[in-house]
């Protein structure tokens, strides 16, 4: 399993190198994603064990969220002071969501 950890890290710094050193304007973990991706398309199967490590980490997501929240928090009077921008924005993104999806 350390081996599938390590690989799924792995693709992730692939990822951020290649977008630092060709100046992408893509995430480096997406890149990486989308690396790990081709090459299990290229492979025709997942192997049972990365499958398993993917899993475990999928359901422990929401701790990744944690030091977003904290985030939130420490800047709180910035997100209440432009609530209106930033709420026009959320509305809006969401609209267009919604319609360019349906």
């Amino acid at each position: 399993m350390i081996l599938h950890v390590t690989a799924i890290l792995g693709f992730q710094l692939l990822g951020e190198v290649l977008t630092r050193g060709l100046a992408l304007p893509v995430p480096g973990p997406v890149m990486g994603m989308a690396l790990l991706f081709a090459g299990l398309v290229v492979r025709g199967s997942i192997p049972k064990d990365l499958e398993t490590v993917s899993g475990t980490l999928l359901s422990h997501l929401s701790l990744l969220f944690v030091p977003a929240g904290v985030g939130v928090m420490l800047h709180i009077e910035l997100i209440g002071r432009d609530l209106l921008p930033i709420a026009v924005a959320l509305v809006g993104s969401t609209a267009l969501t919604v319609a360019v999806t349906a």
